[in-house]
């Protein structure tokens, strides 16, 4: 006798930041705000940098693809929340939130990516600075971008692939204001050993060696910097790529938050948390990187 097979479920139901109605407004206007700010400060990034032909160098070049990624990360998980806020309708079909995890998971290793390829750049301006037009030439400028790009989209079909073909008959509340990968996993009453796996080794091969990679290329970049005889010449060796730095502190330090001290002690609250701290934090860090 051939078992019946039962269909998953066609849409979740997104819980949102808060139960409470009274926050409900406040919350809407705040990340209305912030979102606007992100938006327009990314697009003056972007329209500056292209109309600009001194800016037409490799640092800006990440810079404005950063903006690109920062706008399109943005835009897939803030206007969801902004509607939930707004109408409370909180139903999300099952492949809309597929697909909202999978750019949420391929955006974000676009953005480390062209982080590690940012700091490689500064590398090779301070520490080989007669070799930087031919080491960071246009078409190995071209050549990085590409590289990152395409490591964030496939490095995040796996995860979808595995996730969508969980079962979650026993429950449809994603306890989240968006789909994201922990919750999910939290929800599925199927075993989830093989994406928990996946996970760790993605985690390794990409996000852990791009952070070594960034930390090596810091390592060497300070030391060239401490050689620096002349006190003005270190100060303005360092602040050409402090902002860099701060950047990427941030935007490390809040993935350490959010994944890493999950695996001891997972919180909810937590993680909505940091998660709105990674769309918020993350593109002001890159507008603030432009700026200075």
């Amino acid at each position: 006798m051939v078992p019946e097979i039962q269909e998953n479920v066609s849409e979740f139901i997104i819980q949102g930041l808060s139960d409470i109605p009274e926050l409900q407004l406040p919350l809407f206007v705040l990340f209305l705000i912030i979102y606007l700010f992100i938006i327009t400060g990314n697009l003056i990034i972007f329209f500056i940098i292209l109309f600009s032909s001194d800016l037409h160098t490799p640092m800006y070049k990440f810079l404005q693809n950063l903006s690109i990624i920062d706008i399109s990360s943005t835009s897939n998980v803030l206007p969801a929340l902004l509607h939930l806020l707004i109408t409370k309708k909180n139903k999300i079909t099952f492949f809309g939130c597929m697909a909202q995890m999978y750019f949420y998971l391929s955006l974000a290793g676009n953005e480390y990516f062209l982080l590690t390829a940012m700091s490689y750049d500064w590398y090779v301006a301070i520490c080989d600075p007669l070799h930087y037009i031919t080491r960071m030439s246009e078409k190995h400028c071209a050549w990085l971008i590409s590289a990152s790009y395409c490591a964030g989209v496939v490095g995040s079909v796996g995860h979808v692939v595995l996730i969508s073909k969980l079962s979650y008959r026993n429950s449809h509340l994603i306890d989240h204001f968006f789909c994201v990968v922990i919750p999910l996993l939290k929800l599925s009453c199927s075993d989830t050993f093989n994406v928990e796996m996946l996970t760790y080794v993605i985690g390794t091969l990409f996000t852990f060696n791009s952070f070594l990679l960034t930390l090596i290329s810091y390592i060497y970049i300070i030391s060239t910097i401490l050689k620096i005889q002349s006190t003005h010449g270190r100060q303005k060796a360092f602040s050409t790529c402090a902002s860099h730095l701060t950047c990427v502190i941030i935007l490390y330090m809040t993935l350490f938050c959010l994944y890493v001290c999950e695996t001891t002690s997972y919180s909810l609250d937590r993680d909505k948390l940091f998660s709105s701290s990674v769309h918020c934090s993350g593109p002001s860090a890159k507008i603030l990187l432009f700026t200075l």
